[in-house]
């Protein structure tokens, strides 16, 4: 597990059996250690879910160090403010990480039963190859072409859903590409200048290579958001 390598759960781990309930299961933890269920995640905090993921942070390690900053920040005297976002727990999360990998402790999968039915995966990229077309760029319809195979094919992908995750991962960078690239600079740069108002708080609190990352994500992710691209990962059927 590490900071530096996106998309890169150990291919020598079995994923754990709630890999795919990683987003929600998160955001509720979070929801509830701050006590107020109705609170949006922001997309900054998305990001950094998403560069948890990527980088094999188990979920035991985020749901503790979740706690463990609020224990932390609820032991203060004085209390400046509240816990706005996830970012707030970014060196508790990396903290309780390397404890729980260093014990073994991320949970194997005990059974290979398919987590999704097959018309779940195939109406789930049947509806992203249709966000694809719909954007009306010629520059994405191999990508589409490709995720309308990939539907044909879903009740194939049921018994390995980590290579499904991994292809749906590499034709979701090549979209990303192609759409940074026409992005105008006046957009960017108002993307860019809204990311660091939201990241101000938090960067004492993060590396400089986990300040990287989540700008990528943050930025490829409101890039997608902007043009009407579909998420292509698995993660968001749920």
């Amino acid at each position: 597990m590490t900071d530096s390598d996106p998309h890169s759960w150990p291919a020598d781990e079995p994923w754990p059996d709630n890999y795919f309930n990683y987003f929600t299961e998160i955001e509720e933890h979070f929801q509830k250690a701050r006590g107020t269920s109705l609170f949006l995640l922001s997309p900054l905090d998305w990001a950094l879910i998403e560069n948890w993921k990527n980088s094999g942070v188990p979920l035991e390690a985020v749901v503790q160090g979740i706690d463990e900053a609020f224990e932390k920040w609820r032991g203060r005297k004085v209390k400046s403010r509240q816990v706005n976002s996830l970012a707030y727990c970014t060196q508790a999360v990396m903290e309780a990480a390397k404890r729980l990998t260093g014990a073994g402790a991320i949970r194997a999968r005990q059974t290979r039963e398919p987590l999704f039915a097959a018309t779940e995966v195939r109406d789930f990229l049947t509806n992203a190859a249709a966000a694809i077309s719909a954007t009306g760029n010629s520059a994405f319809q191999p990508i589409e072409s490709a995720v309308e195979t990939l539907a044909a094919e879903a009740e194939t992908h049921l018994t390995d859903l980590e290579d499904l995750e991994r292809r749906l991962t590499s034709l979701e960078e090549k979209m990303v590409a192609i759409a940074r690239a026409a992005l105008s600079d006046d957009n960017a740069l108002a993307m860019r200048r809204q990311l660091d108002n939201e990241l101000a708080p938090y960067r004492s609190k993060m590396t400089a290579e986990q300040i990287a990352m989540l700008e990528r994500r943050y930025l490829d992710t409101r890039i997608m958001e902007r043009i009407g691209l579909p998420r292509l990962s698995l993660f968001y059927m749920r």
